[in-house]
């Protein structure tokens, strides 16, 4: 069977509509949460729900505003960014988070590419939020057909992400994710979606099935 590294065309639109489609999801969640569940601790190290929802928000922001100073999206950035948030409501985090979702989407279609990672980790963390929450749809449900053609092409920019093949189910072909310099050949992957996102962006695997091979998953992640 012939490979392509994504079922489509690229589509600048892309990570727009994925935040929107996220937005329309998420949202109403946080709206209905009690402002005890923003502090139930997330996979990402050190951070509660509201954490990553403030990092979120402030990263859309950054965004819309235009502003990449030096080491913009450094760890060390991300903890400023929510450190400067710490006296805001959790309804305000919201407020910011849901304007960033709804204004980021062209701006990143203007960087062609360069902005893309940020879409895809957005709707990442909003999978962080619902597993913390103990909520069905982490890393799934109505945007993970744009997500995967998004981490598809983002994992083919990332310097030293190995060549795989991906075998997902519910997909008509295999989905191309990394580079190859020549040196080895593609791995292979089998297994769902959910758990595909879950490999490259370094969530827990616990309670998984998969089949991984000629490759090994402390080389896949491309982001946290």
């Amino acid at each position: 069977m012939t490979t392509t590294r994504t079922q489509e065309t690229y589509d600048a639109e892309r990570p727009g509509r994925l935040l929107l489609t996220e937005r329309d999801l998420l949202i109403p969640l946080l709206r209905d949460a009690d402002d005890s569940a923003f502090g139930v601790r997330t996979c990402c190290p050190g951070w509660t729900v509201r954490h990553v929802l403030a990092h979120c928000g402030s990263a859309l922001m950054r965004v819309v505003e235009s502003r990449f100073e030096e080491g913009v999206y450094s760890p060390e950035a991300n903890d400023r960014d929510i450190a400067e948030r710490a006296d805001w409501s959790n309804s305000r985090v919201v407020d910011e988070l849901e304007r960033g979702m709804t204004e980021a989407g062209p701006f990143i279609t203007k960087a062609k590419g360069r902005l893309d990672g940020v879409a895809l980790g957005e709707w990442v963390h909003a999978g962080d939020v619902r597993e913390a929450w103990g909520l069905p749809g982490a890393y799934g449900g109505a945007g993970l057909g744009d997500a995967l053609v998004l981490l598809g092409e983002y994992s083919g920019r990332v310097s030293g992400a190995p060549a795989l093949h991906a075998d997902v189910e519910g997909l008509d072909e295999p989905l191309v994710l990394g580079t190859s310099d020549g040196s080895r050949p593609p791995g292979r992957y089998i297994g769902d979606a959910a758990t595909l996102i879950r490999l490259y962006t370094g969530r827990p695997l616990a309670g998984t099935r998969y089949e991984l091979a000629g490759a090994r998953e402390a080389e896949l992640p491309i982001f946290t």
